[in-house]
């Protein structure tokens, strides 16, 4: 073989296995990992953030920052789903009037399916929020709400769909005082007269004119186009001209799909949007992340963005969780609420895990974690002897009840297994071995999207690997939110499974 083959043959290789070697990472996001539609205010020197959930529960994560880019999570607007709310949490938005933080979201309401907004209020911007119930039902579809006022009235703005044969509109109506009900009927601001799909708009008010920023195209999955454009108007009423360009924010080297955020002042009076968009190493692995930018005007007024940097955004690693009570833990974790009911608690031995599963739910019980990249390490140990035997637990990697990828232990068997509608199929088995009091497991997941499995004791791991072909995470993004690495249990309502640790590390090999 001549040299030039030889070298050939070596790079090839090395290409080949790059994903495994050096993992791809992305920019990094303000709010990394799934954060749709983003709200933002300023309230007692600091920024607050709420994003959407879908179907996980609690419901809308609340984070909070002092420079609006080093971002942390401080607690759910819910912790449980309102009474008349179905599922599809949606849209949040904050809005404070008269000592009173209002959140407005959308949901499907629990009666018919149809979605509707209500809004929860509260004396804070973080914590103990109350539902209110229903300010909206308008057509099929009343999504993304948003408060702007004009003088002393308040006007409610929303996206409405199934309004007899006109296309998705954004409409408004007066809202009254208490921000608690629509006063009189509402008002056309936008038609979507090229039916491309309009919605997530908010306002500013400048040099006399409200400026309607608003997000067309498909939201949402591989095929998505979302970009942000603008109409003006010298009243909330309108009627609105377009202004600026019609990409004033899009895709760029790093991002695509950009759109659907809010305003927010620093005390310099300089003004930033708070959006979402997908990377383009994560893409839907990742989901919809919190993005920054800066709102600058031209000498015509005309609205143009520039994002921040991504040098400017602090970088971290998702590293361990603590699993032993302290007092001071804050796990934040989230499940598919509409399919299972977990049941944990932390003691100074670890996590127990217990619950029920929903709905025909096949699959069991997955408490999990926002992936920040589309490669990471994804770890936990259990401890054997204090978990029920015949239960199934271990890791999973969760896009939803019916698509998963699962690492687990029942009775003496160790299992790699995924799951597809109403098919459970196990890629690969081992025996536990006799000797084992707690058991290590771990998925690594590629850039490739391809998934490795182990288990063992301390750093000693035995690979668990699919005979024919490398499993891969592909196909099980759910279309609005990114799949999720978390903990797992299946079993009786009298068993469960004591974890003594876990961990998402994102790090680079040699990081």
């Amino acid at each position: 073989m001549n040299i030039y083959k030889t070298t050939f043959l070596i790079v090839f290789y090395y290409v080949l296995n790059l994903s495994f070697i050096t993992p791809l990472r992305a920019q990094p996001a303000t709010i990394s990992g799934d954060f749709p539609d983003p709200t933002v205010i300023r309230a007692n020197g600091q920024y607050y953030a709420v994003g959407t959930s879908s179907e996980w529960a609690p419901h809308f994560p609340i984070y909070t920052s002092k420079d609006l880019l080093d971002w942390q999570q401080v607690g759910f607007v819910f912790s449980s789903a309102p009474e008349w709310t179905a599922s599809s949490f949606w849209a949040p938005e904050y809005f404070y009037h008269k000592g009173t933080y209002y959140l407005y979201y959308s949901a499907k309401r629990k009666d018919d399916g149809v979605s509707c907004i209500g809004v929860a209020t509260s004396r804070y911007p973080d914590r103990d929020f109350v539902d209110q119930g229903i300010v909206v039902a308008y057509g099929t579809e009343s999504i993304d709400a948003f408060v702007v006022q004009e003088d002393n009235q308040l006007y409610m703005t929303w996206k409405a769909y199934g309004l007899d044969t006109r296309p998705i509109e954004l409409v408004g109506a007066k809202l009254s005082d208490d921000g608690l009900k629509l006063e009189g009927e509402p008002f056309s601001l936008l038609q979507d007269t090229a039916r491309v799909g309009i919605e997530g708009q908010s306002f500013i008010k400048h040099n006399g004119y409200y400026y309607m920023f608003y997000s067309a195209g498909a939201c949402c999955g591989v095929s998505c186009d979302y970009h942000v454009q603008a109409v003006r108007s010298k009243s909330v009423m309108g009627p609105y001209e377009r202004v600026g360009t019609d990409f004033l924010l899009s895709e760029n080297e790093n991002w695509k799909c950009m759109g659907h955020g809010t305003f927010v002042h620093n005390p310099e009076k300089e003004l930033y949007y708070l959006l979402h968009a997908y990377n383009k190493v994560g893409g839907v692995y990742t989901g919809r992340e919190g993005l920054l930018a800066k709102l600058e005007w031209t000498n015509k007024d005309e609205p143009r963005f520039d994002l921040v940097e991504y040098q400017d955004v602090p970088q971290r690693h998702d590293s361990s969780f603590d699993l032993i009570a302290t007092g001071q833990y804050k796990p934040f974790w989230q499940w598919d609420f509409q399919y299972a009911a977990p049941s944990f608690t932390t003691s100074d031995k670890g996590l127990r895990i217990s619950g029920t599963t929903k709905r025909n739910n096949k699959l069991g019980v997955a408490l999990t974690k926002r992936p920040t990249q589309l490669a990471y390490t994804l770890g936990t140990e259990i401890d054997l002897s204090g978990s029920s035997e015949t239960a199934t637990k271990g890791l999973i990697l969760y896009g939803d009840h019916e698509r998963a990828i699962g690492l687990s232990v029942a009775g003496k068997k160790i299992q790699l297994w995924t799951m597809a509608p109403n098919n459970r199929t196990v890629i690969a088995e081992q025996e536990l071995p006799a000797d084992y009091k707690k058991l290590a497991l771990k998925i690594t997941i590629a850039s490739s999207l391809e998934c490795r499995a182990f288990f063992g004791q301390s750093d000693h791991w035995i690979p668990i690997e699919s005979p024919d072909r490398p499993l891969s995470i592909e196909g099980i993004a759910p279309w609005d939110r990114s799949p999720r690495p978390g903990l797992f249990f299946n079993g009786k309502t009298t068993e469960s499974a004591l974890f003594t640790s876990f961990y998402i590390d994102t790090k680079p090999a040699g990081g």
